[in-house]
């Protein structure tokens, strides 16, 4: 019999029928179910194997990457099981459970202050940029500004959504905040179908939806909080934005769970909102898929989901 390697597991997960009271078939793709917990593990290992086809990381090599926490986790868990060390530059701002699984999984932590823009020099990414820079033998995914972020789902989560579908799929929606998952799938789903509508939920206090006047806002993994290279390089799969609120996609946390038993993050909030006032629009003869990209208990101690 052969057996596979964890990592061997990302991808293919399950997509599943939710009754939001509207007219078309609405679809969650349930992305927190990869061994990692996140549609995050699809563009870390992507990049991460891409590195090591290119000779960018060698055996021995560190990984370093700048993270909310899942991309860091998802480097972490796959560092680990390649035998590279791994670095994860973050801040305050996110989820100690985050925090703490990337630490279980053997990886270095750096803690940086907040900052309001991605390119002030004391920012997580910026420590991450010095840190590879200084460590001979590393790389960083730099999932912000890697286009190979993007090429990670055109090269599954769209072929996965096209299939589970068997390419019926009309609208797809998932959140913007590197735009890897939302282009990359896009470009995949338009290139078989030019008529499906790609919609990407930002929040609204983004940097993007503010026109370069970002505001604070509570929700994890979505906004684009900087000008996306990947995203002006895609932009062309995305049809328009959808622009949620902290109170709307915060506030959808309870109904998931006490409603539809799914235990979600604060950026799939946001995508089931967007999904539940866009579908009211639309027929029955839609059909409407959507991202959840990790799952609710790596946010617990925030209090979301008691309020």
């Amino acid at each position: 019999m052969n057996y596979k390697k964890v990592i061997q597991y990302i991808g293919n997960t399950p997509l599943v029928q939710l009754d939001f009271g509207t007219p078309p078939t609405v679809l969650a793709k349930l992305e927190y179910l990869n061994p990692g917990g996140s549609i995050k593990d699809r563009s870390a290992l992507f990049m991460i194997e891409e590195a090591e086809r290119t000779g960018l990381l060698k055996p021995g090599g560190t990984i370093i990457e700048a993270s909310s926490g899942n991309q860091g986790i998802a480097a972490a868990l796959i560092g680990a099981v390649k035998g590279y060390s791994v670095i994860i530059t973050t801040n305050d701002k996110f989820s100690p459970e985050k925090i703490n699984t990337i630490k279980a999984y053997g990886a270095q932590v750096v803690m940086c202050p907040a900052t309001e823009y991605v390119d002030d020099p004391h920012s997580y990414h910026s420590k991450a940029v010095e840190l590879q820079k200084t460590i001979p033998n590393s790389f960083m995914l730099n999932q912000y500004y890697n286009l190979t972020n993007a090429k990670a789902h055109y090269a599954s989560t769209g072929p996965e959504i096209y299939h589970q579908t068997n390419g019926t799929i009309t609208h797809f929606f998932a959140p913007s905040g590197t735009c890897g998952t939302i282009s990359g799938t896009g470009k995949f789903l338009k290139e078989q179908n030019s008529s499906i509508k790609v919609i990407a939920v930002d929040a609204i206090n983004s940097y993007r939806t503010t026109n370069g006047n970002p505001k604070p806002y509570k929700m994890e993994g979505i906004g684009v909080d900087f000008p996306s290279p990947i995203l002006e390089n895609n932009h062309q799969y995305i049809d328009e934005f959808f622009c949620v609120s902290d109170e709307q996609g915060l506030g959808m946390l309870k109904t998931m769970a006490h409603k539809h038993g799914l235990l979600i993050g604060p950026s799939s909030g946001a995508v089931a909102f967007a999904v539940y006032e866009y579908s009211k629009k639309l027929s029955s003869d839609d059909i409407v898929v959507m991202t959840f990209g990790d799952s609710g208990r790596a946010y617990l101690t925030k209090g979301f989901y008691n309020n």
